[in-house]
């Protein structure tokens, strides 16, 4: 398929999307390479703190369902050394994790 005929697909494909999705599809035709890697990068990098944001969400959710029986307006001292145990716990976990990760990546480069 020519060049020409693929913009001319384009076009007619384009009539059908929304507002959003036409500009964000013509600011993505107008990219060239290096600006398209970027971009690329730039999603993944948000893709991997979303990620991370729901993997916290998750594990306050087991803390929470591990160390608080009955919700208050107080925390009793069992109930906040467990959660504070329970967060420890997770930081500890991922900064082991983290590091390994550096560890990989640092063999992979060399």
């Amino acid at each position: 398929m020519s060049r020409k005929s693929r913009r001319a697909a384009r076009r007619s494909h384009m009539r059908t999307l929304s507002p959003e999705i036409l500009i964000f599809t013509l600011t993505m035709a107008d990219l060239g390479e290096a600006d398209e890697a970027e971009l690329q990068r730039m999603v993944a990098a948000e893709q991997q703190k979303a990620q991370f944001t729901a993997q916290v969400h998750h594990f306050m959710e087991l803390c929470w369902d591990k160390c608080v029986e009955k919700p208050g307006n107080r925390l009793d001292s069992r109930t906040e050394n467990c959660l504070s145990s329970c967060v420890d716990r997770f930081i500890d976990t991922t900064f082991a994790i983290t590091s390994r990760f550096a560890q990989i990546v640092q063999k992979g480069g060399q």
